[in-house]
């Protein structure tokens, strides 16, 4: 079942979560939300971190440096590109 909270909206447009709420979504002081409306109901939920996303992949094998890297990218770049025309 659904929990219910209420808040009150400031002269700014502001509104503030309740502490029951940010523990629960693990948001905390400063960090961005999205905000989403279908329908007449509104979602909030945190943006995920850049941290969230650390070493999601394995490491490059064989270990390459940042030039090495740029230039890889650089090159699909130009070939994505010239297959666009």
């Amino acid at each position: 079942m659904a929990r219910q909270y209420s808040s009150r909206v400031s002269p700014k447009g502001q509104i503030t979560l309740p502490a029951d709420v940010r523990k629960e979504l693990g948001i905390k002081p400063k960090d961005s939300v999205s905000i989403e409306i279908e329908r007449g109901v509104l979602r909030i939920k945190p943006k995920p971190k850049l941290r969230d996303f650390y070493q999601v992949s394995p490491a490059l094998e064989p270990k390459r440096d940042w030039k090495e890297i740029e230039r890889v990218a650089h090159e699909d770049h130009a070939d994505a590109a010239a297959k666009e025309g």
